[in-house]
């Protein structure tokens, strides 16, 4: 294997390599008022209970109604909402219903308030597990308590934004399963 040149690169664009996942649509509600933000920010803490962390910027909508009502759900959309993907980012649910303005379908969830949307591939029911970090860093803590996911296809093409107006599409499967110590997986 030979090393790879490299280059000095700019720090606060670092997030383009390290970009953690697909890119999700957040849906929140409380006390009636219902919105969608698109999240790219988020990770994996916990296996069981299943929790991941969410950076959340207080400028958005979303915010205060996560905040106040403790819920939320984090909806995994395909490539086929690219497009909405990226209008419900440059909306703000102030002054639109987002699920009306882009067709987008409210289904109730099952353990939480907020809606789940219904042309999203996967649904994972939120509560907030820890908020100790959200007042410095806007970093919520939440503990997927139902998740819901669409049999086909197994590997759904998911977003991954890169930065810039840029996404990546999730591509090929590779399984190495059959290299890892049983208990590993």
């Amino acid at each position: 294997m030979t090393a790879v040149r490299k280059i000095d690169f700019d720090v606060s664009d670092v997030r383009r390599y390290l970009e953690p996942g697909p890119v999700v649509l957040v849906s929140s509600a409380h006390q009636g008022e219902h919105d969608i933000m698109t999240m790219g920010w988020h990770t994996i803490m916990e296996f069981s209970p299943s929790l991941v962390g969410c950076m959340i910027s207080a400028g958005n909508h979303s915010f205060e109604l996560i905040r106040a009502s403790g819920e939320c759900v984090i909806n995994l959309p395909t490539t086929a909402l690219t497009d909405t993907v990226v209008k419900i980012g440059n909306t703000s649910g102030e002054r639109i219903d987002k699920f009306e303005e882009f067709g987008l379908t409210a289904e109730a969830a099952e353990m939480v308030g907020a809606p789940m949307i219904g042309e999203c591939h996967a649904n994972f029911e939120c509560r907030l597990f820890e908020d100790a970090l959200v007042g410095h860093y806007n970093f919520f803590v939440f503990e997927v308590v139902k998740a819901h996911v669409a049999p086909e296809p197994e590997h759904p093409e998911t977003l991954h934004y890169k930065g810039g107006g840029i996404f990546m599409v999730s591509g090929e499967i590779i399984d190495k399963s059959a290299l890892f110590r049983p208990g590993m997986l």
